[in-house]
C-alpha cells in the first residue's frame, strides 16, 4: 500500500493534536503560530489600510497574534473549513476588539452606522426595494453630501466589515470565504452551519449589482480598495463608501430576517 504523503502544514497540525494535554503541546502550538504568523501580517494590513495614519500597525499585529493563538486553539478540523479561512476571522476579531478597547472610534460615529441601518430597514420594510442615496439620507434626516462624508468616516474607522456578519450556532465568528465549498471537504462537514451561510449568500445576492460586487472582489477575491477602484473605474475612496453602504445594508437584511 502507497505511503499517504502529508504536506507540513497537515504534519504541524497532527504533532499539535497528539501532544494536546502533554509537555509537548506548548512546542507544538508554537509550531503552528509561527507557520500561519504571515496572515496576522496580511489581515492587520487590511486593517490598518482604512485606518487613520496615528494607528500604530505594530499594535494591530500584537492584537492579532493573539487572534490567531485563540484560533489554533478553537479549531475543529472536523467541522469542514480551512483554518485559514477560520484563523482570518478570529485574527480580524482579535484586532478590531484591540482597537475598541482603545475607543478611538467617536461614539457618534458607531451611532450614525446604526441609524444608517435603521433607515435601511425601514425603507426596505415599506418600499420592498434599496434607498437611493436621496432616500438613505432622507431616512437619516442628513444631506446626500453629509451621508457620503459618512460613509467615508465609517469606512475609515475600521468599524464595519463583512468578516463576522453571522455566527454558527456556537457563536463562533465565520468567515465569508468559508461560505464557499472547501474542496477538500468531506460531503457532509460543516451543515450545522448551513442555515447561516445560505442566509449571508440571500443577503448578498439581494444587493444592488454595485455593492454586490464590491463585496465579492474584497472578500472571495482578495483584492484591495484601490485594485477594486481601478475594476469598477472609481476612486479607491468611492470604494470604501460602497463598502460601507454594502455591509451596513447586508446587516440591516440579516437584522431583519433574524426579526421576522
Amino acid at each position: 500500500m502507497a505511503e499517504v504523503v502529508r504536506n507540513p502544514d497537515e504534519l504541524a497540525w497532527i504533532r499539535y493534536q497528539d501532544a494536546r494535554g502533554e509537555n509537548e503541546s506548548r512546542s507544538a502550538r508554537d509550531e503552528l503560530i509561527l507557520r500561519y504568523s504571515p496572515l496576522v501580517k496580511y489581515v492587520a494590513g487590511r486593517v490598518a489600510s482604512g485606518l487613520p495614519r496615528s494607528v500604530d500597525s505594530a499594535d494591530l499585529v500584537s492584537y492579532g497574534v493573539f487572534g490567531l493563538i485563540d484560533a489554533i486553539e478553537k479549531f475543529q478540523p472536523e467541522r469542514g473549513y480551512r483554518f485559514e479561512s477560520y484563523a482570518m476571522v478570529r485574527i480580524r476579531g482579535s484586532i478590531v476588539d484591540g482597537l475598541r478597547s482603545l475607543d478611538w472610534v467617536p461614539r457618534i460615529l458607531r451611532s450614525r452606522a446604526r441609524e444608517i441601518e435603521r433607515a435601511y430597514q425601514r425603507h426596505e420594510a415599506s418600499q420592498h426595494r434599496a434607498p437611493t442615496d436621496a432616500e438613505l439620507a432622507h431616512e437619516v434626516g442628513i444631506s446626500v453630501r453629509q451621508l457620503t462624508l459618512t460613509l467615508t468616516q465609517i469606512a475609515q474607522s475600521g468599524i464595519v466589515a463583512l468578516d463576522g456578519a453571522f455566527t454558527d450556532e456556537n457563536n463562533e465568528r465565520v468567515a465569508p470565504a468559508a461560505t464557499l465549498a472547501d474542496r477538500g471537504a468531506a460531503p457532509g462537514d460543516g451543515l450545522e452551519a448551513e442555515e447561516g451561510r445560505e442566509g449571508l449568500l440571500l443577503g448578498i445576492a439581494a444587493l444592488p449589482e454595485r455593492e454586490r460586487h464590491v463585496l465579492r472582489l474584497y472578500y472571495f477575491e482578495n483584492l484591495n480598495m484601490a485594485d477594486i477602484g481601478e475594476v469598477l473605474g472609481v476612486s479607491e475612496s468611492r470604494v470604501c463608501q460602497i463598502h460601507a453602504r454594502a455591509v451596513l445594508h447586508l446587516r440591516a437584511r440579516l437584522t431583519a430576517l433574524v426579526d421576522d
